[in-house]
């Protein structure tokens, strides 16, 4: 199948006179998942991983993702005749570089310009012309052979209660006014899909797992344009709309209304965002400010009332997530349990919470040899029975009208290996360090992650991902600026000041190919310390109320004060949770927060 598609998009290259054609992970917001109309990505390669770009020249077809895909990535290409390059690793060339190398003097390179940002856009015209080339970015090639194509999603939009908010709509749109005139912009272009929802307080249902609208928006000092989908719109949320200063254009007319505005105009938008198309449809004479976007540090930082309401979201995730390891243990080996199932009931459980909406992603479950696989997706063909005995990994979270939650917690299900356990162990002690880390502030995710990575460096291991992400309030699971990382890329902002309010994932884990895998996963609230001659020290609140297994540590490797953190965590998790569970529940809680 593959194969016929490789050589179809060829036919299609060869008539345009393309000698390289590039297919990236994105649709016409850069988001980073997409909804099915646009996986061409996926449909060219066969690999469903939510990150990758796929080359395809006359003679080759290359994909382009990183660690977290190694493993995914190399089964499922196998007999596309698509070679995985793996980003990041020694001796493999980056996307740019192959081009650079494999595209023929005077070439044409190829690419649907409304996929593409304008960064990105603007290295590949400048490698063209290094070959004395061009580009073709006016045609989707993918399109003209993708005959059953989903159509763009049109899901009901609604609008947030302003209780859950903390901050109108209105109070939002001053703010960026605000800094467009800092900036001396006449026109904002906002593209970026949670951007949008967050400032409008608006949600959707346009991409799986991730509440947003497909949907631009342009703004002035006098005007807010937003360019959707009218069917989505209900009457309700038209005169919610009116009342807040916003006016409905078609989506389909976005790129019109760029095209029109006159030279000389100063237009504020982030280049790594929009498209080629978009930047390219504006006149000469226009100014472009290319600056990040100014919702996304503002949607970073929580308020108070969307820092109460997340943390209210993660009692209830956590009462789902006690209910589901309590049953796992008891019931593994005496009941049928695979993967999905496993996944499905934990699922029920999240869907029994009140305000539950949905799952914030697709839920990672691997058993033994599966939790080797950062990014598993247990499908029926792979899906595999539990038995009791080695680890479950389990990746999952969801949205409630309170806010999202991401967790992960690695179950022992029977007895565990003695290299199980010292896995283990070594990931819990690396996830306290960073938990529990006092910091000044100014720091950011570039200079703490090394608190997290230290204790597995130190035994010579690594994991090939970040430590950490910032979690948008009903929104995307990832989201910047925050973030956990130990090496500085230009396509990420972890480089961002942690600031009070910012929530990010804490989740260091390591993973053996073809045994098993760890990995633990919290929530951390940003907060204020004491203030004193030396600056404003800042701290974690951990906002995750579910144990960590003790039954796969060795208590023996941890320090004394890595065993007080420990049980200080779990005495939290008991007086958090205990009044919101039965009897039962309450009475594994006990014995599953007790003091080592």
């Amino acid at each position: 199948m593959i194969k016929e598609r490789l050589a179809r998009l060829r036919r299609e290259m060869e008539k345009r006179g393309i000698a390289i054609y590039i297919v990236p992970t994105a649709d016409f917001h850069e988001s980073e998942y997409v909804g099915a109309h646009f996986k061409a990505r996926q449909f060219i390669t066969g690999f469903t991983g939510s990150a990758g770009t796929a080359v395809i020249t006359a003679d080759e077809a290359g994909l382009w993702t990183d660690g977290r895909y190694f493993l995914q990535a190399a089964q499922q290409l196998r007999g596309t005749t698509v070679t995985l390059y793996r980003m990041g690793e020694e001796g493999v060339p980056t996307l740019t570089e192959y081009v650079r190398s494999a595209l023929p003097e005077g070439g044409v390179l190829g690419f649907d310009g409304r996929v593409v940002n304008a960064a990105l856009g603007r290295q590949l015209e400048a490698l063209a012309k290094e070959k004395g080339g061009s580009l073709a970015v006016a045609e989707d090639l993918i399109g003209l052979i993708w005959e059953d194509r989903p159509a763009l999603s049109c899901r009901p939009v609604r609008v947030l209660p302003g209780s859950s908010t903390g901050a109108s709509a209105a109070e939002k749109l001053a703010g960026v006014r605000a800094v467009m005139a800092r900036e001396g912009a006449d026109v904002h272009l906002l593209t970026s899909l949670c951007d949008i929802a967050w400032l409008l307080n608006v949600r959707g249902g346009d991409i799986d797992y991730v509440p947003v609208v497909l949907s631009f928006l342009a703004l002035t000092a006098e005007e807010c344009l937003w360019f959707v989908q009218e069917a989505a719109l209900g009457g309700d949320v038209k005169e919610y709309l009116r009342s807040v200063g916003v006016e409905v254009r078609p989506y389909e007319s976005f790129y019109d209304y760029a095209a029109a505005l006159a030279p000389g105009q100063r237009v504020l938008l982030n280049a790594k965002v929009c498209s080629t198309r978009l930047c390219a449809a504006l006149r000469e004479g226009v100014e472009i400010l290319d600056r990040e976007n100014p919702t996304v540090p503002m949607k970073a930082v929580k308020n108070a009332v969307e820092t109460a309401d997340t943390r209210e979201a993660h009692k209830k995730d956590a009462a789902a997530m006690i209910r589901f390891i309590r049953w796992l243990k008891e019931n593994v080996g005496r009941i049928p349990i695979t993967e999905i199932s496993a996944a499905d009931y934990l699922a029920a459980r999240r869907a029994e919470q009140e305000g539950f909406l949905d799952l914030s992603f697709a839920t990672i479950c691997g058993y033994n040899a599966h939790g080797a696989i950062i990014h598993y997706g247990a499908t029926p063909e792979s899906d595999v029975p539990l038995a009791p005995e080695g680890l479950l990994l389990v990746d999952s979270g969801g949205h409630y009208l309170d806010g999202t939650t991401d967790i992960t917690r690695t179950i022992a299900l029977g007895p565990v290996t003695r290299e199980m356990r010292d896995a283990f162990t070594l990931v819990l002690r690396a996830h306290l360090r960073l938990a529990n880390a006092r910091f000044l502030h100014g720091c950011t995710g570039l200079n703490l992650d090394i608190l997290a990575r230290e204790p597995l460096w130190a035994a010579g291991v690594d994991y090939n991902h970040g430590t950490g992400h910032g979690i948008g309030h009903i929104l995307s699971v990832h989201e910047g600026p925050n973030g956990f990382r130990w090496k500085a890329s230009p396509d990420r902002s972890e480089g961002s000041v942690l600031e009070e309010g910012m929530i990010t994932s804490d989740e260091p884990g390591l993973y053996l190919e073809g045994r098993f895998g760890v990995r633990t996963e919290s929530e951390l609230l940003c907060r204020r310390g004491e203030k004193n001659g030396y600056g404003q020290f800042m701290y974690f609140e951990n906002i995750t109320y579910v144990p960590i297994d003790l039954d796969a540590v060795d208590i023996t490797q941890l320090s004394d004060e890595e065993r007080r953190q420990l049980n200080e965590y779990h005495a939290m998790v008991y007086e958090t949770m205990a009044p919101r569970l039965g009897d039962e529940d309450r009475a594994w809680l006990g014995e599953a927060t007790r003091a080592v």
